[in-house]
């Protein structure tokens, strides 16, 4: 698959550069094209990079991997992105400064960010995912933890594009899963700035929870 990468950080490393890996072609696409290039040119493979026109016109898929607070103005200025797979992985972080003392902690800057790129590109098919883990977990070689292989939860309102989404996943050895619309999506979000805060206060967040085989609730 052709896979148009919007950024040059460690985000879009770490995934672009696993799908090169598993096979797919790559483009990375960013303000300075310098930088993308010198990704393309670290990743190897297939890799290319360029300016992020070219990496929107490029992908059936276009991974965004850019700040939260640059995606207006990137998505606005962006030719290309029309009936594309938009895959969303950021996270609207900031500090949250009511914290007591000594505690690592973050807050929403925004409730809802993949609702806002939905609503600014309508004609693309958004899919939220890989918001949960940051970009060194993605690189990692490690898939399974305690028995538990690593999952990727997605939301997605076009059940084709979460199938592609899905499958870039299975690509990566990471087991996807659906947790709904679109609209669940500001659910990704909160539980990444609770989870990624516990773990820098120095807290296992995977301890919250039992195992599915001792998890259970009746419904009301």
């Amino acid at each position: 698959m052709q896979i148009g990468v919007i950024g040059a950080g460690a985000m879009a490393r770490a995934l672009g550069g696993g799908w090169a890996a598993a096979g797919h072609e790559i483009y990375f696409g960013a303000r300075r094209t310098e930088a993308a290039g010198e990704l393309a040119a670290d990743v190897g493979y297939s890799a290319r990079g360029g300016s992020i026109e070219e990496a929107a016109r490029f992908g059936e898929a276009v991974l965004l991997a850019v700040p939260v607070d640059g995606l207006d103005v990137i998505l606005r200025a962006t030719a290309g992105l029309d009936g594309r797979v938009l895959i969303d992985c950021t996270n609207a972080f900031e500090p949250d400064t009511a914290a007591p003392d000594g505690a690592a902690g973050f807050v929403l800057a925004e409730d809802a960010v993949a609702e806002r790129i939905a609503a600014t590109v309508p004609t693309a098919r958004v899919v939220k995912a890989f918001n949960l883990c940051a970009a060194e977990v993605w690189a990692d070689d490690a898939r399974e933890f305690e028995g538990t292989p690593l999952s990727v939860p997605l939301c997605g309102d076009d059940p084709d594009a979460v199938r592609v989404v899905a499958g870039l996943a299975e690509d990566l050895k990471l087991k996807p899963f659906l947790a709904g619309g679109l609209h669940r999506a500001r659910y990704l979000e909160a539980a990444s700035a609770l989870t990624v805060g516990l773990w820098f206060a120095g807290y296992d967040s995977r301890a919250m929870l039992p195992p599915l085989s001792a998890a259970f609730a009746a419904r009301d």
